[in-house]
């Protein structure tokens, strides 16, 4: 297990390895990864420019390796997987993977981002990035066909260069895996919209695993997906310069179990270094495109800044987006709930163009209608990642359900979302299972939805009044306990869960693996930090997982094959947080090769 004294250890042996005391190598990546390449654990990596990873090559790293490039104005290190490369760096509870600047003293937060770029994955999903995009390519349709794009941040070396291009026709390709990763201190600023993300997503395929992923201080979005059908699990999003996280050009993926923590990372103007919106989703480009988004949003815990204009909405609605949103936590808003979008993303092009939804519409129409303007060939295979729910007034392509909104003061925080049925005059709604506790002014805390938020005295950054989140106790509390409905049962992808937000009331999922822990934000629960059961069952041996998936797996399924119960049977998932049914199978023995 690793409590914060083993991350602080942690970060002092790091911090040896960059002056030279330690047995680490420094290692300067100056070449692109052309073949298969395994970074390790006992070097520390320091990427020398723009690094991509190359069709039919993986990368490979292990646990606990740190990749610290050298801090530079403009953040040049950079690493890029291309269409048709693989990254596996799937890290753990007790050696997470950390990407960072050599600034990074893993003991103190610091106001910085820019410092070096990011992680950028490309993949051959279907995007929208049709007639009408700013971003169009000859070739592209207004439909779901073989359409690509350039990647945002990325330089070409010539035109049509295939190294910054995704998009395509596999919704289940798989660009590898990212788990126990940490991302601190990146971006690049090429021109305006033309930035690096902490994690850029473009067009990846709901084959490739997300989950365990940490973005702290970064100069534009935390995460931002392009399209694709992409699927990620327990994410942690802390002060970025612009949207915690960003969604474009058809994403048709799940997400649950998330935290976003809106503040700052430079001081600098809104959208580039203080944050903008909390969520922000695009539909598709142009908007009369397809796929347009339709995304499903679980448990996330959204934490605003306060002050009056001091963040933008917590959810942003542009160019015909629709996304279920249930059993979320959205408090300390400083503007909107529910902001429609449109005049600032795409003008006269957005909710209603050429024949599509309106917005209002949007929010009452059955989650099983698909476009008929410029429609994909086999709609039903393109658009799976929604449900009808279990809670009242869920369904729709456009909702929020279930879910708590605490503390949100702003004069129009729940304007829109009064108009749109998420609430009623500013308050909770039975109908949509939705709760807006009051609040005591003379005990501001007071039927708060976690159990404890801490933050530093109010400071002007960008001209914005901001208070930085330095103490946090994410545990579900008061109207966050229970939840009134419950994530699909029998979805492969969503865990149960039956409270709202990204934490249930004995869990903390920040605690013993993030920078966040490092730097002293996090409080940890009753019995410290503890490491969670193993995310993947079919890393199987031994008992409990070692990390990955191999060899040692498929030789213990292939030898338990036909006996009773072991670690090994995961099949069939059973939708009750249990797995198998009580014989290792042939069904054991394909989800240990279909995870290998």
């Amino acid at each position: 297990m690793m409590n914060g004294k083993s991350l602080a250890l942690l970060g002092a042996a790091a911090t040896f390895a960059f002056a030279g005391v330690s047995n680490a190598a420094n290692i300067t990546v100056s070449s692109d990864v052309s073949v298969s390449t395994t970074w390790t654990a006992d070097n520390v990596y320091n990427l020398d420019g723009q690094i991509y990873v190359l069709p039919g090559a993986t990368l490979t790293i292990e646990p606990g390796t740190i990749v610290a490039t050298t801090a530079t104005a403009n953040g040049s290190g950079s690493l890029a997987i291309t269409r048709g490369a693989k990254i596996n760096a799937k890290g753990t509870f007790d050696a997470p993977i950390i990407f960072t600047s050599s600034n990074d003293d893993f003991v103190n937060w610091r106001e910085a981002a820019n410092e070096w770029g990011n992680i950028t994955i490309m993949g051959r999903g279907y995007i929208a990035n049709g007639v009408g995009s700013p971003n169009f390519i000859p070739g592209n349709t207004s439909t779901c066909g073989n359409n690509v794009a350039d990647m945002e941040g990325l330089t070409p070396d010539f035109a049509n260069d295939p190294n910054v291009r995704y998009g395509g026709t596999d919704d289940d390709d798989d660009s590898g895996c990212l788990e126990y990763v940490s991302i601190r201190y990146g971006g690049r600023v090429i021109g305006l919209g033309d930035e690096l993300n902490g994690l850029s997503l473009g067009g990846i395929g709901r084959g490739t695993d997300i989950n365990h992923i940490e973005i702290m201080n970064n100069v534009d979005d935390g995460i931002e997906i392009w399209g694709g059908t992409v699927n990620l699990k327990y994410v942690s999003i802390w002060n970025i310069g612009d949207d915690s996280f960003d969604v474009d050009q058809g994403w048709r993926g799940k997400a649950q179990f998330g935290l976003i923590v809106q503040g700052y990372s430079l001081d600098a103007s809104q959208g580039s270094g203080v944050g903008d919106n909390c969520i922000e989703t695009d539909g598709a480009e142009d908007s009369d495109s397809q796929p347009v988004t339709t995304a499903a949003i679980y448990n996330f815990t959204v934490i605003g800044q306060p002050a009056p204009g001091a963040g933008d909405g917590g959810t942003a609605w542009r160019a015909n987006a629709r996304v279920q949103y249930r059993q979320c936590i959205f408090m300390d808003l400083g503007e909107r709930l529910v902001r429609f979008d449109d005049l600032d993303g795409d003008g006269s092009q957005g909710y209603g163009f050429n024949g599509t939804l309106s917005w209002p519409a949007t929010w009452t129409t059955p989650y099983t209608a698909t476009s008929t303007v410029n429609p994909c060939s086999n709609p039903a295979a393109r658009y799976t990642a929604q449900s009808a729910g279990n809670a009242p007034g869920q369904g729709f392509l456009a909702e929020i359900t279930d879910s708590v909104f605490f503390r949100n003061l702003a004069s129009d925080a729940y304007t829109e979302s009064d108009a749109r049925g998420v609430t009623v005059a500013g308050g909770s709604n039975p109908a949509k299972a939705n709760v807006v506790p009051a609040v005591d002014f003379g005990n501001i805390d007071a039927n708060m939805p976690i159990v404890s938020l801490g933050r530093a005295a109010p400071v002007t950054k960008g001209g914005k009044t901001m208070l930085r989140v330095i103490s946090i106790d994410p545990r579900a509390a008061n109207d966050a306990v229970s939840s009134v409905g419950s994530p699909p049962a029998g979805d492969d992808f969503f865990s149960a869960a039956d409270y709202r937000g990204g934490f249930g009331p004995n869990e903390n999922w920040i605690c013993g693996w993030t920078a966040a822990e490092q730097y002293g934000f996090v409080v940890a629960p009753p019995g410290g930090c503890v490491a969670p059961a193993n995310p993947c069952p079919w890393d199987c041996a031994p008992d409990g997982g070692n990390g990955s998936v191999n060899i040692d797996d498929l030789l213990r399924v292939i030898n338990e094959f036909g006996t009773a119960s072991t670690a090994c049977d995961n099949a069939p998932d059973n939708g009750d947080g249990t797995f198998g049914n009580g014989t290792i199978n042939i069904d054991d023995l394909l989800g240990v090769i279909n995870n290998f």
